[in-house]
């Protein structure tokens, strides 16, 4: 039961014990006055960012022309001026929300950065970046965005140790955030060993929401049962709730105590990813619905103006009753077909293939800023159009190509050709950003709207092997691996025209373009051994 609230929905949140951040930053929200406004009319505490909101923010105005034209002209690298733009922004909003970080006694007023989500596999390089960014940005209300993979895990655990207040992002699953809140404290106990001030070093656990309920919603459409319909639309909330238990679970422990006592501060559970993506709910639900004091909920432009016009709060925080509904929500969900641990990790891979998808959005339009040119500029110049409009068309091809690579990697990972198939899933990925590379060299910039088409095919590609969005038939391997063998000659093809290109087009390297072409035809002759041998299963 929800009760209206009168006059400041926001103000009230804020009295519940809920900590309100904005979900977004740019420079057009720092130096238009928008973002201190936000502080002090909408009670806005803190500040989270990702990749797509930088890609985002650099589209808009141009704020950021002169210093990328200046970064240009002193021949820094597309990654440098990235580096260079994302730090001087997370600077200046620390420096605005210093007096709310004073205020609050270093529990808000905290702003978050991103480490480059194409090092999200890579622990060692992690924990380098983290320190290069805390070092940079030299704010102690900073907090350094590491994903939760499993690789981060340990760079979380090796940040906090050295000091750096950290922000675990993309936590789908139960299991995931109690490993979260393991490595946090792991962090803790180091520095603790090492001397450090715990107190000087904070967390939040950013907990994804609204993204659950689309993945399971979608399989519960898929399975088309009067049981499964009535399921929808309550995954994203329960599965929040249940992580709340997880952290009060933990905060009781005596480990935790230990180092309460020691001065350390607690890694508050983030709401993130609270707008609301399907029209049919209230456009505020994963706000009023996690109303739990000491928690922060990060939301998006419009999700906070419509919690500030219509929210409501629940009449009472959760209850051991809805504990236990949570949990028969999801007993409920396996009954009737829907593998939540493959939703979870699911939603993992595809946050972050987004993240890289917008980086590389984000580093082509810097790069094309810094060389004062634009891809309109680019596409308009003849043949160089055409040329773009090709690329593009082969870079929709290699998202959709390597979703399906990696589905079908995870889907056969403990059978015969599984460890074949990850090294390729592996491979593909990297001929990929070879490919985008090649388009930077040509001053080529990625088409966002065709690489979403490449995603989007693949997904509705997986009704065609027999029907059914999350069953397979005797013949669904056969069929992925024939249209995988067709992607990888179609991918070879562009390498070929590169390669014709390459003798009178001095930014293409020829022998690159020779690996490229050797290591597809590998593919094929591997796919092809993979592929007989799905026939001879399915087709005896």
């Amino acid at each position: 039961m929800s009760v209206p609230v009168a006059s400041d929905p926001l103000a009230e949140l804020s009295a519940a014990g809920v900590s309100v951040w904005l979900d977004d930053l740019s420079r057009e929200l720092l130096a238009g006055g928008e973002l201190k406004r936000l502080i002090a009319d909408r009670h806005v505490v803190g500040v989270t960012t990702n990749p797509t909101i930088f890609a985002s923010a650099l589209s808009k105005g141009d704020r950021y022309s002169e210093q990328l034209r200046r970064l240009g002209a002193e021949g820094a690298s597309v990654d440098e001026a990235v580096f260079a733009l994302t730090t001087d922004d997370v600077r200046t909003g620390c420096d605005l929300f210093a007096p709310v970080h004073e205020r609050t006694g270093g529990t808000d007023g905290r702003v978050s950065i991103e480490v480059d989500p194409r090092l999200a596999r890579d622990t060692d390089a992690t924990i380098e970046q983290a320190r290069k960014l805390w070092e940079a940005v030299d704010r102690p209300n900073l907090l350094v965005k590491i994903p939760a993979t499993r690789e981060g895990l340990a760079a979380i655990t090796a940040a906090v140790a050295r000091g750096i207040s950290v922000n675990v992002t993309l936590i789908f699953s139960l299991d995931r955030y109690r490993a979260v809140m393991d490595a946090y404290q792991s962090g803790l106990e180091q520095a603790r060993e090492a001397g450090l001030d715990l107190a000087a070093i904070d967390s939040v656990a950013s907990f994804f929401v609204s993204r659950v309920d689309t993945e399971v919603d979608a399989r519960l459409d898929a399975l088309g049962t009067p049981e499964a319909r009535d399921l929808r639309g309550a995954a994203a909330v329960a599965n929040a709730r249940l992580a709340y238990r997880a952290y009060e679970e933990m905060t009781a422990a005596p480990r935790w105590q230990a180092l309460a006592a020691a001065g350390a501060r607690p890694q508050r559970p983030l709401w993130a990813s609270t707008g609301v993506k399907n029209p049919d709910y209230p456009d505020t639900m994963y706000v009023g619905e996690l109303v739990i004091a000491g928690t922060v909920n990060t939301m998006p432009g419009t999700t906070l103006e419509a919690f500030a016009d219509h929210g409501a709060l629940p009449a009472h925080p959760p209850t051991g009753e809805e504990y236990t509904a949570a949990t028969a929500h999801f007993e409920a969900l396996a009954r009737v077909g829907v593998d939540f641990a493959d939703v979870t990790d699911t939603l993992e891979r595809e946050g972050l293939t987004k993240f890289e998808d917008s980086w590389t959005e984000l580093g082509a339009s810097v790069d094309n800023e810094m060389r004062g040119a634009t891809a309109a500029a680019a596409s308009a110049s003849g043949g160089a159009g055409l040329l773009a409009i090709y690329l593009n068309d082969h870079l929709s091809g290699a998202t959709g190509g390597l979703e399906l690579f990696r589905r079908a990697a995870q889907t056969q990972k403990d059978r015969d050709g599984g460890p074949e198939l990850a090294e390729l899933a592996r491979q593909i990925e990297q001929d990929r950003d070879s490919l985008i590379q090649i388009m930077t060299d040509l001053d080529v910039s990625p088409d966002r709207s065709k690489v979403a088409i490449g995603w989007v095919a693949e997904k509705v590609g997986r009704l065609k092997p027999n029907g059914h969005l999350f069953t397979r038939s005797p013949l669904s391997d056969l069929l992925e691996l024939e249209s995988m063998c067709l992607g990888v000659a179609g991918k070879a093809a562009c390498w070929r025209t590169l390669r014709t290109l390459a003798e009178t087009e001095p930014r293409l390297y020829p022998e690159h373009l020779d690996t490229l072409l050797e290591r597809a035809e590998h593919q094929s002759a591997v796919l092809e051994e993979l592929r007989l041998a799905a026939a001879a299963r399915a087709l005896p």
